[in-house]
This record gives C-alpha cells, sequence and structure tokens, in this order.
C-alpha cells in the first residue's frame, strides 16, 4: 500500500529467497504450519497507521466504559461462566478489513474484535523471518510506541508469567499439537519457558490444579494462559477430562475465559463509529434492512468462521429460531490494494492488543495481516493462489 516500497520488494523479490524465508520458520520448531504463509508483508503508511490507531482507541473507549460488563451480561452462555472473572480482558484483538470510501481514501472498517490471546510470538517470529530474507525499510516496524524487540518479549512475559516461576504456569488448549496455531504455542514455550499442555492432561486436587511432569512428578498450576475457545470445547464430548472450567479453582486466568463471550461478536452492535459497520442483533430487529442484500448473517459464536452467511434473504432469515445468536452486519468491500506479481491481493489486519493489570487502557504492541485474492479471507477462498495467507504489517514509524 505503499507504492515506492510495494515496487522496490516486488522487483527484488525471488522465489529462492521465499523458500529460504519459509525454510527458516519451518526449521526454527521443526514445524510447518498448515496455513499458508504469503509471499509478501504488507507495509501501511502513516496515514492507514493513523486511522488503525483511531479506529482501537474509538471502539477501546467503549470496552473501558464503567458499564461494559452490564453491556454484556447476555453474553456468557449459559452453563460457560468461569468464575474469578477479572476487571478487565488481559488480550484484546481487533480486525480490519482494509477498504476505499467515498472520497478514494483507504479506511479501516472493523471486522470483528476478540477479547482473546492471539499469535502473539508467532507473528513476531514471522516480521524477524521477513526482515531476515528481505529488504525491510529501517523507519518501517511491526511493533508500535517504544517497543523493540528485547521489551517486547520482556512485556509478555511479564504479564503471561510474571512472578511465577514459568513450570507453574501453562498454555492451555485441546490437543495443542493438532491446532492450526501449533506453531504459535511452540514460539511461546521456546520464549517463557511454560508448559503447553492439553485440558484433558489438567488435573484437579479438591481446588487446586497439577499436571504430570515428563518425570511423572506432580507439578502445581498457579496461572493458566487460555487459548482453550468455547465454541470447539463444547464440540469435544469425546475428550477425557476432570477439570471443568465452570468449577472454582486457585488459579490465576492469564486472558479470562468470560472476555471471549463479552468482546466479540455480540460487542459489535454497541459499537457506533465510521470505523465499525453498521451491527445489529438480528433478535432486536423490528423490520429488516431494505437493502439486506448489503448484510451478512454471522452467528455469535462460531468455531473458524462456521455458519457465516453472505448472500441472504428475508424468508433466510424468517427460518432462523435461535435469533438471540445472530447479527445482521453491513458488508465490508476489502479493497485488491497490495500489488502482487498476478492480481492484487484483499488485506485485513488485526491489531494485536494488550491490557495490563495497572493500565487505565489497552494499547496496541503487534499486528497480524491476512492476504486473499478470494471472496473472503479464508483457506477455502484462497486455494491455488500465490501471494496471499498469513503475513504480518510493517508501519511507517
Amino acid at each position: 500500500m505503499v507504492t515506492n516500497i510495494r515496487s522496490s520488494y516486488n522487483g527484488d523479490f525471488s522465489t529462492e529467497k521465499y523458500q529460504e524465508f519459509l525454510s527458516y520458520i519451518y526449521n526454527k520448531y521443526n514445524h510447518k504450519p498448515s496455513f499458508r504463509i504469503g509471499e509478501t508483508p504488507v507495509f501501511v503508511s502513516k496515514d492507514l497507521k493513523e486511522k488503525l490507531f483511531a479506529a482501537c482507541e474509538e471502539i477501546a473507549d467503549v470496552i473501558c466504559q464503567d458499564n461494559f460488563k452490564e453491556l454484556t451480561v447476555g453474553a456468557v452462555s449459559d452453563g460457560q461462566y468461569v468464575p474469578n472473572e477479572d476487571a478487565h480482558t488481559t488480550f484484546l484483538q481487533m480486525d480490519f478489513g482494509i477498504c476505499i470510501d467515498e472520497n478514494g481514501e483507504l479506511i479501516p472498517q472493523l471486522i470483528e474484535a476478540q477479547g482473546f490471546p492471539s499469535l502473539y510470538f508467532f507473528q513476531h517470529l514471522l516480521a524477524k523471518a521477513y526482515s531476515k530474507y528481505f529488504d525491510i525499510p529501517s523507519n518501517y516496524s511491526h511493533l508500535f510506541g517504544d517497543l523493540d524487540d528485547t521489551a517486547y518479549l520482556a512485556l509478555l512475559k511479564k504479564v503471561i508469567v510474571g512472578n511465577s516461576k514459568p513450570e507453574n504456569v501453562v498454555l492451555l488448549e485441546i490437543e495443542p499439537s493438532k491446532q492450526t496455531t501449533q506453531i504459535d504455542f511452540l514460539a511461546t514455550q521456546d520464549v517463557l519457558g511454560i508448559k503447553v499442555l492439553c485440558v484433558s492432561d489438567l488435573k484437579v486436587d479438591g481446588k487446586d490444579l497439577y499436571y504430570l511432569d515428563d518425570r511423572g512428578e506432580r507439578v502445581a498450576v498457579h496461572k493458566i494462559y487460555n487459548r482453550v475457545i468455547f465454541d470447539e470445547l463444547v464440540q469435544r464430548d469425546d475428550l477425557k477430562r476432570t477439570f471443568q472450567f465452570t468449577e472454582e479453582v486457585n488459579v490465576e486466568w492469564i486472558g479470562h475465559p468470560n472476555w471471549f463471550f463479552r468482546i466479540s461478536k455480540y460487542t459489535l452492535p454497541f459499537l457506533k463509529s465510521q470505523y465499525v459497520p453498521d451491527t445489529f442483533f438480528l433478535e432486536g430487529l423490528e423490520k429488516y434492512p431494505e437493502d439486506l442484500e448489503n448484510y451478512v448473517l454471522k452467528p455469535l459464536y462460531s468455531f473458524a468462521g462456521a455458519g457465516v452467511k453472505l448472500h441472504i434473504t428475508a424468508k433466510d432469515l424468517d427460518k432462523i429460531e435461535d435469533r438471540k445468536n445472530y447479527i445482521l452486519q453491513k458488508k465490508v468491500s476489502y479493497a485488491p490494494l497490495v500489488q502482487t506479481p498476478d492480481i492484487p491481493a484483499k488485506c485485513e489486519i488485526r491489531m494485536l492488543m494488550l491490557w495490563e493489570k495497572e493500565a487505565a487502557r489497552p494499547r496496541i504492541i503487534n499486528n497480524l495481516a491476512r492476504l486473499s485474492k478470494g471472496e473472503m479471507i479464508g483457506v477455502r477462498y484462497n486455494k491455488d493462489k500465490e501471494w496471499v495467507g498469513a503475513s504480518v504489517c510493517f508501519f511507517e514509524k
């Protein structure tokens, strides 16, 4: 999106360098991710950076309201409330489609907000890999504020591990070795020295939690860096586990599970901004928008984007019985902005944020990008395409 840098990058690109870049990532943890990693990062100008920051701040204003918990009291599904919820989320993500407004200017449009961890460690690895094998201008960075490589990783260690011993902190997932995001777990384990654990391997003794190490020794769990997505957990009746999220235990949640529900698609109808497409709870609509073809139907809670319908009619909506669990969101038209050797790619940018306990507000610390040439962002819309997939943005300082 920065013409001169894009032209230079594309001109210097070679398949050989790209393969070396991929090999570096794959060899780092002896793991090849199942998702496609794009040939290019995204270069973001100061103008678009300022708009993204403004959008994040306007959305954060709502999340920081004193009555936000009251607003989202209906967000946590029945039977899924987890005790000992903290005052605010620790992790916050905001996904924006990059579009063009009526004046021909770039504008970010919110797709979703998430009160849940993202790929904080893999994205840092990815940015370092691009910088190692390709020419990234020195006045561009994937990190924000006063953060350099050392400060960024130290901040994450402070928030996730804190004063605890690393062995008493676990990253919790459902069969982590089978997850698409396993490379981020491996990077997290490498940097922080914490245990990556399947929820079925977490043991309960009264209100205390523990796991068994490689020698079969019992190790107490004091903190859980939670990566379990409830939408997936409820589908896994096959998992034999003694730990239940809804039972009170002596553990500190680093990323309390309730924020997954509170800050989600459920939040979107409460947001009013030029950076947020009009969004409505389906249950609260007295009549459908006249331009229904310009809206997308989304279930509030679904795993990996399941249930999203791009093309809907009034008849489709009338058939939905569980109306309280759906929203209508005005469609966002991603602009094909990133020049590639064949056709331009569309771009979605996730701003990775962190809200420390003592801080008044969350702050942006890193980012994630996805490139697409299909109708939507996602693997199934980009099969057999190049210069698409996972990426990272470098922002002009």
